[in-house]
Order: structure tokens, then sequence, then C-alpha cells
């Protein structure tokens, strides 16, 4: 399989699924829908009414405390997603672009670090950068 199509069905199916506790939940519900509306219209029904079910799904599991429900609908949709690009390459344009529409909605993840670096350099100067953990070895 193409890396490229799995890394996107990936994404798609992790930002499903986090949104769908979200309030852009509806907003993620109506994209998918009309992406496969779209290039799958005999399904699109269907796939609204299996998001609504599993974000009821999702709410009960994080009510009752069980983590492993997110990671199986994630699993779930990342597989849909990418059974749909697999049947349907043409999908990867306007669904990156959906991804786009949706990401400034996405929750930060709670230990996420926010790093700006800036740095000129002139003449032969050498500058090393780095959000975490750097290791260099000069010789």
């Amino acid at each position: 399989m193409d890396p490229e199509i799995a890394a996107l069905a990936g994404t798609a199916g992790t930002t499903v699924v986090t949104l769908m506790v979200t309030n852009a939940w509806e907003s993620a519900r109506d994209g998918m829908v009309a992406l496969w509306r779209r290039f799958q219209p005999a399904r699109a029904e269907s796939v609204g009414e299996e998001l609504e079910a599993g974000r009821e799904e999702l709410l009960l599991a994080r009510r009752a405390g069980d983590d492993e429900a997110e990671a199986g609908l994630t699993a779930e949709w990342q597989g849909r997603v990418r059974r749909l690009l697999l049947a349907r390459p043409d999908v990867a344009d306007e669904l990156r672009a959906l991804l786009d529409d949706l990401a400034p909605s996405m929750p930060e993840e709670p230990d996420a670090h926010h790093v700006h670096l800036q740095a000129r350099a002139s003449g032969s100067a050498r500058i090393y950068q780095a959000g975490r953990d750097q290791h260099i070895t000069e010789r």
C-alpha cells in the first residue's frame, strides 16, 4: 500500500474520532458525509449513521473510563477511510482540504509545548536549534 494513502487515512481517522467529543463534531461529521456522498453516494447515509453511533459509543466509553474504545474507534475509521482511498484515489485532494479545514478545531495535546526558534547567522557561523533534545558530535 502507498505510504501516503496510509498516512492520510491515519490522519483522517484520528481527526474524526478526536473531534467526536468537541464542538467541531458537526463540521467533522458533515464533511465526512459530504465526502462519501460525492465519491460513494450509496454509502453516504450509512456513514453518517455510523459516525453518530461511534460518537455515542465514545461518549459512553469516556464516562465509563474506557480508554481502549477510542483507540478501537480510531482504527476502525482509519480503515474505512483507507478503503475509500484505495477504491477512489481521487478522494485524496478533497480529504486533505477537509482535514485542513478541521485542523484549527483539533484540541491541543495537554503536554504539548510551543517552541518558537529564531536565529541569524553570518560569515561561517553555525546555528543549531532544537525543540527538544539535540546531540551534536563534531570533529
